[in-house]
């Protein structure tokens, strides 16, 4: 692999914009990878479309910041990435993936809905837009872990498992919300799933500043791997 990269001036606007894309990238790369394996045709469409539109959200965002799109995607090392832990994990079964697609959404829901009043043009563009598709993702996600929670036993099982890994890494997700708020979003599905809400400890951080786990560079080396090692080509 080459050793093509980047330079960026991480201004606080960029770092802020490049937190956003960050996440929805990785996540909607991770949600990709159900392509060909989820447990329905229809799930299987379903779970593209959120990663098309989480994909989408990390292209606008990204474009905002003045740099290359491909660039800030396919030319930054790992350390680079301001991504939140939570996306980066590998996907697990189909709990998981539920699980976490509905707990960052519900973070991510608030989140834009509250940008769209920014002060910031583009922010407040962007905002618009991805509030839609982020209020369908926790939609339905939360239909999906009601339905595992509430079902037979190996799936609560699993759906509680999910849940009870995925919680020490929420902190990153709503440090830019109300924790409140974002918990009188999550505590009801979770009722309705039968799903008991993990105590509040000590969370997982780390992904704001470019500390990443190992998953994250087994991502992007494959995601990385065209561009990288013919640095410059095109369609």
């Amino acid at each position: 692999m080459a050793t093509t990269s980047i330079t960026i001036d991480e201004t606080p606007r960029i770092r802020s914009f490049l937190a956003l894309a960050d996440d929805a990238l990785i996540l909607g790369h991770r949600t990709s990878e159900w392509t060909g394996h989820a447990p329905t045709l229809e799930e299987e469409l379903a779970l593209a479309n959120i990663a098309l539109d989480l994909i989408g959200q990390a292209r606008a965002l990204y474009q905002a910041t003045g740099y290359a799109e491909d660039a800030l995607a396919y030319l930054r090392d790992p350390p680079q990435f301001r991504n939140a832990l939570i996306a980066e994990l590998p996907n697990g079964d189909f709990a998981f993936t539920i699980a976490r697609l509905f707990l960052v959404s519900a973070a991510s829901d608030l989140f834009w809905r509250g940008a769209m009043g920014a002060t910031d043009p583009d922010l407040a563009a962007i905002a618009a837009k991805a509030e839609k598709e982020t209020a369908y993702h926790v939609r339905h996600a939360a239909e999906w872990l009601i339905r595992l929670g509430d079902g037979t036993d190996e799936s609560h099982r699993r759906a509680q498992e999910a849940l009870d890994t995925l919680w020490p890494y929420t902190g990153e997700i709503t440090a830019s919300v109300d924790r409140e708020a974002w918990l009188a979003v999550v505590a009801p599905i979770l009722a309705r799933a039968t799903l008991a809400q993990p105590a509040e400890s000590w969370m997982q951080a780390g992904g704001r500043e470019g500390r990443h786990t190992e998953y994250l560079g087994h991502l992007l080396a494959e995601m990385q791997i065209l561009p990288r090692s013919y640095p410059g080509a095109a369609w």
